[in-house]
């Protein structure tokens, strides 16, 4: 399958290497000339076979319109768009209807696997009618990790569902983040009693009921700097954990967990914090987000 993505940043590059391992042809388009396969949005189109498939993975909001206007403007009857990025669910309805009056298709994909889907593959949570969604499956076959579909992909419903989905799972991630965090704090305090709280971390990694990814990667951030001396306990949010809170909001369910962790994010930029520091450095690990580095 030849498919076109658009944004090649961590993650798209990424992406388009994965899939061009797998057998796919890919032709990304960046803003960046130095990484881009062509110079513009409109020789991609020229270079993708009708019916196209174009992803699209750039940052969410106002760059995101502004790409799938583009894009109305240029496909044709038939084509297919994939928005991949962090967009809130409720652009998938405007964005689907503006490429529908084309007769252009469109799907929202929640991606999850940051800097290391290259290697692991992505988890995928996907919205759009069932149609297009079979339709793009070799790609989201090719994207998503080894083993049984059911474990990395989902076709969470209609449009919307996708981005919904991927939204819940980073309130979620980020109450994970945060307990850890809190934890890591709690052990770098008592140095009197703990003389190896990397060791702590790295010893739960099996056989123990809170082992995981972010726990692996934890485990590799203090591998790196064991009393992450390097990084200011300062963290940024994403959008997604606000957005979540909002629909708790809006649908009256309680979810005081995530609330507090995204508040701890708030915190984190008035005061330098040991466990935030640990935040920062999960984000940095799995997301290669930008850390503060310390004085």
């Amino acid at each position: 399958m030849h498919i076109g993505i658009i944004g090649l940043g961590k993650m798209g590059a990424n992406m388009r290497d994965r899939l061009r391992e797998r057998g796919h042809e890919v032709t990304g388009y960046d803003r960046n000339a130095q990484v881009s396969d062509v110079a513009d949005v409109a020789q991609l189109i020229e270079a993708l076979p009708a019916p196209r498939l174009v992803w699209v993975m750039v940052p969410a909001g106002a760059v995101t319109d502004a790409v799938i206007t583009e894009l109305s403007g240029v496909l044709t009857a038939g084509d297919l768009v994939i928005d991949g990025g962090n967009s809130r669910f409720t652009d998938d309805f405007v964005h689907a209807e503006l490429l529908a009056a084309k007769g252009v298709h469109y799907i929202d994909a929640g991606v999850s696997g940051g800097v290391w889907g290259l290697t692991n593959g992505f988890g995928l949570m996907v919205g759009g009618s069932a149609e297009q969604v079979e339709r793009a499956m070799p790609v989201f076959d090719a994207l998503r990790p080894e083993g049984p579909r059911e474990e990395s992909f989902v076709h969470a419903g209609e449009v919307g569902a996708g981005h919904y989905a991927k939204m819940v799972h980073n309130g979620i991630e980020y109450a994970l983040m945060q307990s850890y965090a809190e934890g890591y704090e709690l052990l770098e305090k008592r140095d009197d009693l703990i003389k190896d709280v990397p060791g702590i971390f790295k010893a739960w990694q099996r056989g123990t009921v809170v082992r995981s990814w972010l726990l692996e990667l934890l485990v590799k951030a203090l591998d790196e700097d064991p009393e992450l001396r390097e990084i200011e306990g300062f963290v940024e949010d994403s959008g997604e954990g606000r957005w979540t809170i909002e629909e708790a909001i809006n649908n009256a369910v309680p979810v005081p967990t995530i609330s507090a962790a995204i508040f701890a994010r708030f915190v984190s930029r008035q005061d330098d914090s040991p466990a935030m520091k640990a935040v920062a450095a999960l984000r940095s690990q799995f997301g290669g987000h930008a850390v503060k580095k310390a004085d």
